[in-house]
């Protein structure tokens, strides 16, 4: 197979890809084309039809699709100028190809992750964690393979668990320079701070906005599964979960970022931090990535020009 991240300018190309997205537009002249957003494990491309001839067969979003096309440049970006397309066919692909996954080993870090859990000392967040983690056994798998976001970091099978152990390992970090910090608090609430994506996001092949993610958010919908587990242990403190249920509310630091609140406790800051230092240095590492050496040109999310280090 061609992976997308193989692709070079002037190449052709016969293969088949995920169709993620399929948009009918109008050129200027009022001529019908079609823009794609095509996907395999190693990335996402860009297409364009622009002749709807009969080469061009029909097909919808998630569809897996038969394509020859041109790899061309536009904009300092490779995409994929189509010219023949179809619905792939049972045997043309395997989905294990399209479907995107830590380097990481899922079961080790998930290891590493009930680890942490056993090292607190209120028995109340280890109960709490272990009925998410362990006896819930639906959303532990879920847990365990479902990404992180639609395309910003982490958006492969197992992100969720990488970017929810990084979190915790850096607040785990600050409560050694920080001894103000309450431990058992702020790791509950990094282990936690990311749940609700699992009903924000689909699963995969799709790796899409639910209808809830888009009404209601990952946060506050953390924030209800958290509340609603919480019920479920008799001696949870009032005080305690209100606390933990802020850190989640509060973990985008900013309400321009989604956060319905920002943070009044300390834990609450020091997630906010730890989540974004994880996000960021996630979403550089990505992107420098995508080139072997030279300036990427102006990243958005930077608000700079950025190139891989020197070794």
């Amino acid at each position: 197979m061609r992976y997308i991240h193989e692709l070079r300018d002037g190449e052709m190309v016969s293969e088949v890809y995920l169709c993620k997205n399929k948009i009918v537009g109008k050129t200027k002249g009022g001529k019908t084309y079609y823009s794609l957003q095509l996907a395999d494990s190693s990335g996402m491309m860009d297409g364009k039809i622009w002749e709807l001839n009969n080469g061009i067969e029909h097909f919808e979003s998630m569809d897996f699709v038969k394509l020859d096309g041109q790899v061309t440049t536009y904009n300092n970006t490779l995409q994929l100028n189509i010219r023949k397309i179809r619905t792939a066919q049972d045997g043309e692909y395997d989905i294990n190809d399209y479907m995107p996954c830590t380097k990481k080993d899922i079961d080790q870090m998930y290891n590493e992750l009930m680890q942490l859990v056993q090292s607190l000392e209120k028995p109340y967040y280890k109960q709490l964690l272990t009925n998410i983690f362990a006896d819930d056994k639906e959303m532990a798998d879920a847990f365990r393979r479902h990404s992180a976001a639609k395309s910003i970091h982490h958006g492969f099978v197992g992100g969720l668990l990488e970017h929810t152990l990084s979190v915790t390992k850096l607040c785990d970090y600050y409560t050694t320079q920080y001894p103000v910090l309450n431990r058992d608090l702020l790791l509950t609430a990094a282990m936690l701070h990311d749940i609700g994506k699992i009903y924000e996001l689909s699963a995969f092949p799709e790796n899409d906005y639910t209808d809830a993610g888009q009404l209601l958010g990952h946060i506050v919908m953390g924030a209800m599964i958290v509340r609603d587990r919480i019920r479920e242990i008799p001696d949870f403190p009032g005080r305690e979960g209100n606390e933990l249920e802020h850190c989640i509310l509060a973990h985008h630091g900013e309400m321009e970022f989604g956060s319905p609140k920002k943070p009044a406790l300390i834990e609450a800051l020091a997630l906010s931090f730890a989540d974004n230092t994880d996000a960021k240095l996630q979403i550089f590492m990505e992107a420098v990535e995508q080139k072997d050496s030279g300036w990427l040109g102006y990243q958005k999310m930077f608000d700079s020009n950025i190139r891989k280090t020197t070794k």
